[in-house]
């Protein structure tokens, strides 16, 4: 049915055009190609200046931060701590000195960084904007968010606590 449609769209030389013909390389021909692209990947980096590489950078950390946070599965060591500390890595030596640019008490850095205190949305909008937008806050929000409904899930402790708070718990015969 969809090759009657593409037929009735263009004509057969229009057809015959689009198609492309793959050719067989040769494994010299194949490992030349890979050197010459070698070469020219190599080539564009060295072309980069630092406020590049930065952005660069910066761009990298937000799409593995939403990929893990669109993922199915938790993983204990990308916390929303490990990634402010791999943030924070990208252009400071000392928490002390973007503590002071996004003007945070460095306890409280320190307490998010050590996974002591989650992050207040005044901090996490701050870490949007120090990163001129290029994380966004939801980004950071959606780490913080994984972290808590793992978190629920797996609190054995709140469930027996909290169960002895509820009467009358609804019954279902199906």
């Amino acid at each position: 049915m969809k090759t009657d449609k593409l037929n009735k769209k263009y004509t057969p030389e229009e057809q015959a055009e689009a198609f492309v013909f793959r050719t067989k390389l040769t494994d010299k021909q194949i490992q030349e190609a890979a050197n010459e692209l070698q070469l020219a990947r190599k080539k564009a980096k060295e072309q980069l200046n630092e406020n590049q590489i930065l952005y660069a950078r910066v761009k990298q950390l937000r799409f593995l931060m939403e990929d893990y946070a669109k993922s199915n599965s938790y993983n204990q060591d990308f916390s929303f701590a490990y990634f402010l500390r791999k943030y924070i890595r990208l252009n400071y030596k000392i928490n002390k000195n973007f503590a002071k640019d996004i003007q945070l008490p460095e306890t409280e850095l320190s307490s998010i960084l050590n996974k002591g205190r989650t992050p207040s949305k005044k901090t996490i909008v701050r870490l949007e904007l120090h990163s001129n937008n290029t994380i966004p806050a939801i980004s950071w929000y959606k780490l913080l968010e994984k972290q808590k409904e793992h978190e629920l899930q797996t609190d054995k402790e709140i469930r027996e606590k909290e169960s002895k708070h509820v009467k009358n718990r609804l019954v279902f015969n199906i």
